[in-house]
């Protein structure tokens, strides 16, 4: 009679050992995989940035467009780390909208490019409010302050100043966890001091995988393509700073001219909006050539039957246009496709 004891013991005895574990997710007391009960255990506010290595995706505002998140999350909930830190921001009373304040993926050219309409104004990235900007580099300097840190990041695309504020109250040694040529992510806000730029930072940490890098620029690069070229797969006239890509392709115009028909054909058409109806029929010509060398002054002179002055005309207008390009020579011209 004692025999059938044995398994209810056991069990009682695992389910005695599971209570100092801090949470179960399972409905049993008898789990006792110890990989199990730390993931349960993991803090909530580290969960963006653990989600990559769970597999999670988080939906983004982009459209078609979900990230692995390294804590960057472009435009979502602000970035991970400010996660509805401003969710409570709208236009409402006149505030400014949440977007504005969204986490914007970014290289440091654009940061030094940003528009600035006026001394204290928003800086503008692709005709688009940016406060709250994330990027990766390399460190380049670290000069320590009483006050600040002030790291001086280089990502391939240009050099800026960050300045981390120093938590005297913690005694703050964060530059202690930093070395010379490391990569690090920072999140920070846009500044100008002295028509000088820098990226004040509430977050710089390390990167320890640097796949991160490479899907920063992948991101940077997709949401300057959603400001300037619209959602995926929208038909519409496009997102907030331009026209819609109304195709799959990553490719700025689509990678074709085609008809005037919508797609990416049509809005490069488009773009011969400001062009003179002689620049359109050269264009059109040269587009529709069948040879890779392009087309040579004297076949366009002959098949539009235009003068020489004419041509030269209408080609440096679609070369300032970046429609065409020269090819075996300075009187070949072939369309841009890129």
């Amino acid at each position: 009679m004692t025999e059938p004891l044995k398994p209810s013991t056991r069990l009682r005895r695992v389910s005695r050992g599971d209570k100092p574990a801090p949470k179960s997710i399972g409905p049993s007391p008898t789990i006792t995989n110890p990989t199990t009960h730390h993931q349960t255990t993991t803090p909530s506010a580290l969960s963006p940035f653990l989600s990559r290595a769970s597999g999670q995706e988080t939906p983004s505002a982009y459209g078609r467009y979900s990230t692995t998140s390294y804590g960057a999350q472009g435009g979502d909930d602000s970035g991970g780390f400010l996660a509805g830190a401003s969710s409570q921001q709208g236009s409402q009373g006149g505030g400014k909208a949440y977007q504005d304040e969204s986490l914007r993926p970014v290289t440091i050219k654009q940061i030094l490019e940003a528009e600035e309409a006026y001394a204290g104004a928003d800086f503008k990235i692709d005709n688009t409010t940016v406060t709250q900007i994330t990027f990766v580099g390399q460190i380049r300097s670290i000069n320590p302050q009483p006050t600040n840190i002030t790291f001086k990041i280089d990502d391939g695309t240009g050099q800026i100043e960050v300045k981390k504020w120093i938590d005297v109250d913690k005694q703050d040694n964060s530059n202690g966890e930093f070395e010379l040529d490391a990569h690090v992510r920072v999140w920070g806000r846009l500044k100008s001091f002295s028509n000088k730029r820098h990226v004040g930072a509430h977050v710089i940490r390390p990167v320890a995988d640097f796949n991160e890098v490479n899907y920063h620029l992948l991101e940077a690069a997709y949401v300057h393509l959603f400001y300037t070229k619209g959602p995926l797969g929208d038909s519409g006239s496009g997102g907030a700073g331009g026209g819609a890509n109304n195709g799959e392709s990553m490719f700025v115009d689509g990678g074709g001219y085609g008809n005037d028909s919508g797609g990416a054909g049509g809005q490069t058409m488009s773009k011969l909006t400001g062009c003179g109806p002689q620049a359109r029929d050269v264009f059109k010509l040269i587009n529709d050539a069948s040879s890779n060398e392009g087309v040579h002054l004297n076949v366009i002179m002959s098949s539009l039957k235009m003068p020489v002055r004419d041509v030269l005309a209408a080609s440096d207008e679609l070369l300032g246009q970046g429609l065409i390009y020269t090819t075996v020579d300075d009187e070949t011209w072939a369309p841009l496709e890129y």
